[in-house]
């Protein structure tokens, strides 16, 4: 296995699917979010959205999946992220491997 979560998975898949890799420009993160929730994983948009945050903070992970432009959150108030539609994302590149 890949020790990732069932959502965690899906995020990195839809992000793949939507082709936001480590060279494409970002897209919105509420567009990604959506994408999953859409196709993949038919729960709470904050929970879904929340596992993203917890992949592109680089003091969350070892190695962070989700590249990610805009307010993500600091080390000392991790939980201070900005909503979905201020944040834009695109895969890292441990998440291509």
């Amino acid at each position: 296995g890949d020790g990732l979560k069932p959502v965690q998975r899906r995020i990195v898949y839809a992000m793949s699917e939507l082709g936001l890799n480590t060279s494409a420009k970002f897209k919105k993160s509420a567009r990604t979010v959506g994408d999953v929730l859409g196709k993949y994983h038919p729960h709470g948009d904050i929970a879904c959205y929340e596992a993203m945050v917890l992949m592109a903070q680089p003091f969350s992970y070892r190695y962070p999946l989700v590249d990610g432009q805009g307010n993500w959150g600091a080390p000392d108030d991790p939980k201070s992220f900005a909503a979905m539609r201020y944040t834009e994302s695109r895969l890292s590149k441990y998440s291509e491997l």
